[in-house]
């Protein structure tokens, strides 16, 4: 079960008339726990990047490869950040059914997020999830929440899933201090996983979704592949380095990797 010392959530903070990534990020998986302004730009980056669903279904595959890869790496406690709505298998039930001692921290900043990790997301009784709501543009309130440490111990490895998420930050809001404030902030050993929409594979059709989300009030912000490696560091990124998301050690031979817009990548703190 999800701690005791998680933050409650008060349904009083949702605001269904704006749209949410992550309540959008369910309407394009076919999930029900959205509303009629999620889905209105969901449908309008659709109909920019008809190949949208598919894309974010593989945003979802390399969160299980990446996951398995990690728990190769011997790292048995992770941080999920920007978590999304939940949908099975979730990372802890990855982890969990490969090593039940596995704990999860989950981040979001979305009240309906929360919620519903609270009430459906259950850890095995060998290990522990948390819940927490955070922003990324602050990652002190990430590193100081009670919940954090109650649930993770920062002294060892620690696996970071930044997926689909900074995205979110504008260039203003300068995402790479507060990506490397959160790498300084973790032991060597520690892996983080990365994953981010580009314009690199097919200008047009990502530009056309942008402007889409952008008039809804959304954040979505495309970058180039250099500006994704500047993410991880000085960190050891591992093979098979930055690549789009499909092509990131796949279960099967992909025929096209360029048809999912993102770029993803792990790196690994010496």
């Amino acid at each position: 079960m999800t701690d005791d010392t998680t933050t409650t959530v008060s349904p009083t903070l949702l605001d269904t008339t704006v749209p949410h990534s992550a309540r959008v990020y369910d309407y394009w998986l076919g999930g029900k726990d959205n509303f009629s302004a999620d889905r209105a730009v969901g449908d309008a980056m659709i109909h920019a990047a008809p190949g949208i669903r598919a894309m974010t279904w593989q945003n979802r595959l390399f969160t299980h490869r990446v996951a398995r890869h990690m728990l190769d790496e011997g790292i048995r406690q992770f941080l999920d950040i920007g978590a999304g709505i939940p949908r099975s298998p979730n990372l802890h039930e990855i982890t969990q059914r490969i090593d039940p001692s596995c704990r999860i921290a989950y981040v979001d900043n979305d009240p309906l997020v929360l919620t519903h990790i609270r009430a459906l997301m259950l850890s095995h009784p060998d290990g522990r999830i948390a819940d927490l709501r955070a922003d990324l543009r602050e990652p002190a309130t990430i590193l100081t929440a009670p919940a954090l440490h109650d649930t993770l111990d920062l002294t060892r490895p620690v696996g970071v899933t930044l997926t689909a998420v900074l995205m979110q930050l504008t260039d203003t809001d300068d995402p790479w201090t507060a990506v490397a404030q959160l790498r300084d902030a973790l032991p060597s050993g520690s892996c983080l996983a990365i994953t981010h929409p580009t314009a690199d594979f097919n200008p047009h059709e990502m530009t056309t979704a942008v402007d889409a989300a952008t008039t809804a009030g959304m954040t979505l912000v495309a970058r180039t592949r250099a500006a994704v490696e500047e993410f991880f560091g000085d960190w050891q990124l591992l093979e098979p380095s930055v690549v789009p998301v499909s092509a990131w050690r796949p279960d099967e031979p992909v025929d096209n990797p360029h048809a999912a817009y993102y770029w993803a990548g792990l790196a690994r703190k010496q």
